[in-house]
């Protein structure tokens, strides 16, 4: 189901970075080298159905390169 961040992403932490991190050589293919980490927060959200959540989200940030997936 796709969604989309309606608000402002808090609480954000850092939980892999580096080597520690088993998708970091897919990220270089797809995106190019950085400092790649995983970083996960709290934000509303906006379902297709209308529904609205507080969900935690995942995503992969480098510097210079910025958020993805």
């Amino acid at each position: 189901m796709k969604f989309k961040v309606i608000g402002e992403i808090t609480d954000i932490q850092t939980i892999a970075k580096g080597s520690g991190m088993e998708i970091r050589r897919e990220l270089v293919r797809h995106y190019g080298h950085g400092n790649w980490r995983k970083l996960k927060g709290c934000a509303p959200v906006e379902y297709e159905n209308g529904e609205i959540w507080l969900v935690e989200l995942h995503w992969f940030e480098a510097q210079g390169i910025g958020r993805r997936r």
